[in-house]
């Protein structure tokens, strides 16, 4: 019987539909493991042979698990909210809920036909009213709930109101976008307007000013990762720096569970350290400095309050309010010029870029520890988002701001004693302390740090600050609040209305509120979101149900919320939905949740380490506070999976000629090298035929071959239409098979390392598949299985298998796997095995590689259940010893030839044969050994 691929995985992706092979229940009888991919936003270019990696990786260990006996749940959906399904309604006019679902639909094809164990019972889809009902729900949680610093966590709102009204912010140790100060008289004074808006400062989930990345052309805020050189991603329009009013949600209130849980979660060392440092605890003081000749002043943050009598300038973010309040009129063209020009730039832009810019203020701040006036500046390495947005420059031992003094000519003066500062900055860690004051000038202060080691002037100064209130010791983050507001139509939209401007949340009964219709997908013409083209947009707060835009009368009928949620909204909490997807009363019941827990196993891209991976953390730990998710961290363990590149081939044309030069040849005459579709190129040959017919420009190439062949040029770069080295996964499943190219993507290397893909060597995967049906079937279609004892040699072969790809598998070592299961094959396949105890463990151990072909031979052995219901084998040790052992002879050090003795040979034994063989007489030439060495299961050295 042939291995006819084709017919056997469209009956068996079939049978599984059918069978509900793979939807899964709770089971309290076993242990569950819960596997998650990132789930993929469906774009209209399908899926390219890059994009199942991940999916294969974690599909292999699901299949693995289930084999195990544990009971996994492994669900896939789309992340379907997204921009370039409503760019692509701005150009067409097409409802990008049509474009969304065509290309779900594409996607969803694309993998059915690769074989995955996914439970589509479970589908979610982040645009479905259904869903993103319970991304309302919690955003109303978040608006609902402050952060409590003493419980270190979220709390009612209630509880602050209560407090408000009763004794003020007396004893108040609240998260909070400013320090206020009210007693429980002034609360209760202040009317509900004036009262919302000091809850507002409370929030979890609030409407505040902060510096977004406006881009005007998509007329939305974008995320930084969205921003590429000061222009949009999508689209290349430019960017710049806007300060609005949007919903943001405090993010920074979790930094310190943040970093904490990082230390229960097996990810990667490098990932925790890109989170630890985005999440950037620092500790250290906030310092008053007064602006001179006015009554301002202003505050910084430090980590170093003891370099504090090196302070030569001040710098503030080009954001900072203060900067309008301090520039004086001489400066003040200078210093617009320049704020025009940041606005350009992101912030993380700002970070990389180590180029120096910036101007002068015109005013100066008193140094509170020398008394000396210090000129302020602006530039844009100082972000307003991070501390207090204003910075005291120590020039000598800070790298930037030595950087800065230098291209300004501003003071640099060294504060330890016998650094060097001529060329650059000196990292003052360690080392005593000097010019703290300097000698020779009087002393402003009753403080001096001269002759104290860097440690010892650290504690002193903090005490100091303390103890003459010049200012208080804080623990700082870098973490920045999410901005959680974008002005697009295809988003979930926000549940809110607005009643004398400020927000009210709709009833929770009354949730999903649905994304309206509307007439156009662009902004109004009076700079409103698309939403503000919604003619039933209102809210009806007596009968509760959105109404007419004309109705509102501000009475009872107010104006909805006209911004919609971000990407990252729909996929904060996908995981726990999935445990409990068609639940219309909760996000997830508590009994199901308490059973599945949290992703014991997520697979996806680095890219997300600083955006979805924090936000969902802090979305999670948030329901963790109130009771919903029953564990803090989401997923335990992370696997990032590398990118597959393009491998490119390219075609030479001989300028101003429509003849192509085949690659070994091109060097004869002047070329211009051009992209040719990998897809008509086989092992770097071009399809003449087909290259002909690719383009009309090319029907009438001529061509200049070698060896009868054109070959191509090649090069690794990333997959990309532009480049014409994108490869279709159908194209390889209809000429390989699904099971080839599951096997073929584990086998180009290891999961977390990126790859070219290159075709070149998916024969010998497709060829191994078939040698491995062989032992089943011969070419006369044969069945050769055999209900014999199986021999020793066999036995080793497959628990050698065994022993190593459980191994690999929990090390996501699957490219080694694979080389193991060719070895097995072909000893086997010498062997001439036709042993059913060999080949059915064989079956169940290549399952979760190569599934298709698995299912049918498992069929085949008798079996009336699934290959994925058997018992994953174990290994035996004893197997795996050796009955001999293969001995290097070598005399002097040089091996010589080789013996085979007993594995329990004795030294003496092995000595007095290797003397005693003929072919030692040829190197002893007679003499008598002075000694031999014999190292057990390796070698025999002969010392003559």
């Amino acid at each position: 019987m042939e291995y006819n691929f084709r017919e056997i995985e469209k009956k068996w992706q079939k049978r599984w539909v059918e069978e509900k092979t793979y939807q899964v229940t709770e089971d309290d009888s076993k242990q569950k493991f819960y596997v998650l991919n990132m789930f993929p936003y469906p774009s209209g270019a399908g899926l390219h042979v890059g994009h199942p990696l991940g999916y294969i990786a974690s599909d292999i260990y699901a299949r693995y698990k289930r084999l195990q006996g544990f009971n996994v749940l492994n669900p896939m959906g789309y992340d379907a909210y997204g921009l370039p399904a409503e760019q692509y309604a701005i150009q067409t006019g097409q409802h990008p809920a049509i474009t969304t679902v065509n290309n779900i639909n594409r996607y969803r094809e694309q993998l059915d036909k690769i074989g995955f164990s996914f439970d589509w019972s479970r589908e979610i889809r982040t645009c479905d009213p259904e869903y993103y009902h319970w991304t309302q729900w919690a955003f109303q949680k978040m608006f609902n709930s402050y952060y409590c610093n003493d419980e270190q966590k979220a709390r009612p709102i209630e509880e602050l109101e209560k407090a408000f009204a009763s004794q003020g912010t007396a004893g108040l140790n609240a998260a909070c976008s400013e320090e206020l100060s009210f007693t429980a008289e002034e609360w209760n004074a202040k009317s509900e307007k004036e009262q919302q808006e000091i809850l507002m400062n409370y929030r979890i989930a609030y409407l505040g000013e902060t510096m977004v990345n406006w881009c005007a052309e998509l007329g939305t805020v974008l995320a930084n990762d969205e921003v590429v050189d000061g222009v949009s991603e999508r689209g290349g329009y430019p960017v710049i720096q806007k300060k609005m009013r949007q919903w943001c949600l405090r993010v920074s209130a979790y930094a310190q569970r943040l970093l904490d849980g990082l230390d229960t979660i097996d990810w990667t060392d490098s990932l925790k350290e890109t989170q630890k440092n985005w999440i950037g605890r620092s500790e250290g003081a906030e310092i008053q400095f007064k602006v001179k000749d006015s009554d301002l002043e202003f505050t910084i943050f430090t980590t170093r309050a003891d370099t504090m009598f090196g302070v030569t300038f001040m710098v503030l973010a080009p954001e900072s309010e203060l900067v309008a309040q301090v520039t004086t009129p001489e400066q003040k063209a200078e210093v617009d010029a320049y704020l025009d020009r940041t606005k350009k730039r992101t912030e993380r832009e700002r970070i990389a870029d180590r180029s120096v810019t910036g101007v002068f203020s015109g005013a100066y701040a008193i140094n509170p520890f020398t008394g000396e006036a210090v000129p302020i500046w602006i530039s844009d390495y100082v972000l307003a988002g991070y501390g207090t947005g204003a910075i005291m420059a120590v020039p000598a031992h800070d790298s930037r701001d030595y950087a800065f003094a230098k291209h300004f000519g501003l003071e640099i003066r060294p504060l330890v004693e016998g650094c060097d500062v001529s060329k650059e900055s000196f990292d003052a860690k360690e080392g005593i302390v000097c010019n703290s004051p300097r000698p020779d000038v009087p002393p402003y202060c009753d403080l001096s740090l001269n002759g104290l080691t860097i440690k010892e002037a650290i504690a002193t100064t903090k005490k100091y600050v303390k103890d003459h209130n010049l200012g208080r010791v804080k623990v700082n983050y870098r973490l920045r609040d999410a901005i959680f507001s974008r002005q697009r139509y295809w988003g979930e939209p926000f549940p809110v209305y607005y009643k004398d401007g400020m927000p009210y949340m709709i009833d929770e009964s009354c949730l999903p509120l649905e994304l309206p219709e509307v007439a156009k997908f662009l902004p109004t013409e009076t700079g409103e979101p698309p939403l503000g083209h919604a003619t039933k947009w209102a809210w009806d707060t007596v009968n509760k149900c959105i109404t007419e835009n004309e109705k509102i009368d501000n009475v009872t009928i107010f104006p909805l919320e006209l911004n919609t949620m971000p990407g990252f909204a729909g996929s904060s909490a996908y995981y726990l939905r999935y445990m409990d997807p068609r639940n219309h009363k909760a996000l997830v019941d508590p009994k199901t949740d308490q059973y599945w827990k949290n992703v014991d196993l997520y697979v996806g891209g680095t890219e997300h380490a600083t955006g979805h991976l924090i936000y969902s953390r802090f979305w999670n730990k948030f329901l963790h506070d109130i009771n919903i998710s029953v564990v803090e961290e989401p997923f335990l363990k992370l696997v990032n999976q590398g990118m597959i590149q393009g491998r490119s081939n390219f075609v030479y044309r001989i300028k101003d000629t429509n003849t192509f030069v085949s690659l070994n040849l091109k060097d004869q005459y002047d070329v211009t090298p051009i992209h040719v579709d990998v897809n008509i190129v086989s092992n770097d040959i071009l399809d003449l035929d087909a290259f002909k017919a690719w383009r009309p420009e090319y029907a009438t190439a001529e061509f200049i071959l070698e060896d009868g062949k054109y070959i191509c040029g090649w090069a690794v770069e990333k997959m990309s239409k532009s480049m014409f080295n994108v490869v279709n996964p159908d194209m390889i499943v209809d000429k390989y098979g699904a099971d080839t190219l599951r096997m073929y993507e584990m086998f180009l290397g290891p999961v977390e390392q990126s790859k070219p893909w290159d075709t070149n060597g998916i024969d010998g995967v497709h060829r191994f598949i078939r040698k491995f049906w062989s032992l089943f079937y011969s070419r006369t279609d044969e069945y050769l299985v055999k209900d014999e004892p199986a021999t020793k040699e066999e036995l080793k072969s497959l628990h050698k298998l065994i022993k190593k790809v459980t191994g690999d598998i929990e090390q996501f070592s699957y490219n080694t796997s694979i080389s193991a299961f060719m070895i097995c094959v072909n000893e086997l396949f010498n062997l001439k095995c036709s042993k059913k105890e060999i080949l059915e463990q064989l079956v169940v151990v290549l399952a979760p590689f190569a599934p298709h072909v698995c299912e049918e031979l498992w069929d085949v052995l008798g079996h009336k259940t699934s290959v994925c219901d058997a018992e994953w084998p174990t290994y035996n040790e004893e197997y795996l010893k050796e009955d001999t052992i293969n001995y290097t002879i070598s005399f002097n050090g040089k091996a010589r030839f080789n013996m085979e003795f007993a594995a329990d040979e004795t030294s003496d034994a092995i000595q007095a044969a290797v003397l005693a063989d003929e072919r030692s007489q040829k190197w002893i030439e007679g003499k008598t050994p002075k000694k031999i060495i014999v190292v057990p299961k390796k070698i025999v050295n002969v010392v003559l």
